[in-house]
């Protein structure tokens, strides 16, 4: 989990976030299912869900509380397995995917929105190669 939480701080780094908090859950498909049904109306199992946090009447609150991430573990496993590589680098492309959704961005909306999320991905995944972190954050987790 140490590499989790230090693939996450650089990460918020990079986004000039250094004093912000999140938390992040890894779990299983079956629960991230229920999240899923109970909070956004959807079925099945997805690979990340982002709750945002940040409340717009109290934007002095220190430390700047971003929200909650949820992957599952499960899904990330199958999409790395069914793309050809590792499941640490599915798993940190997720945890980008989350953090972003987090600070707003959005590729749901227009092909737009979707372009600049992507190379906002992009750039933090070169972000992540060019530091001395470990290479496989995703690689010491046990879902929840």
């Amino acid at each position: 989990m140490d590499q989790i939480q230090t693939t996450a701080r650089e990460l918020l780094n990079a986004l000039d976030k250094a004093e912000a908090e999140l938390s992040l859950v890894v779990t299983d498909d079956e629960h991230i299912a229920e999240i899923n049904r109970q909070y956004l109306k959807r079925s099945g199992p997805t690979n990340v869900i982002a709750f945002p946090m940040g409340d717009p009447e109290f934007p002095e609150v220190q430390p700047e509380l971003l929200g909650d991430v949820i992957i599952s573990l499960q899904t990330a496993e199958k999409e790395a397995v069914d793309a050809g590589y590792p499941v640490a680098e599915r798993f940190t492309e997720l945890l980008i995917h989350g953090i972003l959704h987090l600070l707003g961005y959005d590729h749901e909306t227009n092909d737009a929105d979707a372009r600049q999320m992507a190379e906002k991905s992009r750039v933090l995944t070169d972000h992540l190669k060019k530091t001395n972190l470990p290479e496989n954050p995703g690689q010491m987790i046990a879902p929840v």
